[in-house]
């Protein structure tokens, strides 16, 4: 296999649930690119989990990691990186992620980010009393910045398999416009 340490970023965007981890490392796999979860990364650089960050210090220094990560908490080149459900939140997020790589968000519908995400105690904005409106609510504040990711695609009734195919086709074409 040859190497791809040279290829343009993948950041897969979009809310939680949305199979962005899974989808990811298919095509990180079939890409022969390296896999990087932005919250795996965030967990293991500051040696808490995410759950436990949110609990002690709070979104706003989450973000403040989120931010640390993508300025300078992953390689430049040959990497997928799933990117947690509220990093392109913040202003200037989503430009920062567009000029280091190709964005692609994927999304689902509420009922089925809820069915996926079921009994995760690891989900701390989903830990409260109305799980699903939650979702809806947050679904509705981060869908016009996720709209304005770039390429969408819905992963309700599809099969991972159809996902990773659409996602590494669209990769494909924007990374030829992205070559510098």
């Amino acid at each position: 296999m040859s190497s791809h340490s040279n290829q343009v970023n993948l950041y897969l965007v979009g809310f939680m649930g949305t199979g962005k981890s899974a989808i990811g490392r298919m095509v990180a796999k079939r890409m022969g690119m390296t896999m990087i979860d932005s919250d795996g990364a965030i967990e293991k650089s500051y040696g808490k989990p995410i759950r436990k960050i949110f609990e002690q210090e709070g979104e706003k220094r989450f973000r403040e990691l989120e931010r640390n990560f993508v300025d300078e908490g992953h390689p430049a080149k040959g990497v997928v990186v799933a990117c947690g459900g509220g990093l392109v939140i913040p202003s200037g997020m989503l430009d920062l992620l567009k000029s280091k790589g190709v964005v692609i968000c994927l999304l689902a519908s509420a009922e089925s980010i809820l069915r996926r995400t079921e009994g995760n105690k690891n989900r701390p904005l989903l830990n409260v009393e109305d799980p699903l409106g939650a979702i809806e609510t947050m679904l509705a504040e981060r869908e016009p910045v996720y709209r304005k990711a770039g390429t969408l695609v819905l992963t309700d009734a599809r099969s991972m398999n159809d996902i990773a195919v659409h996602v590494q086709r669209v990769y494909l074409r924007e990374s030829k416009a992205f070559s510098k």
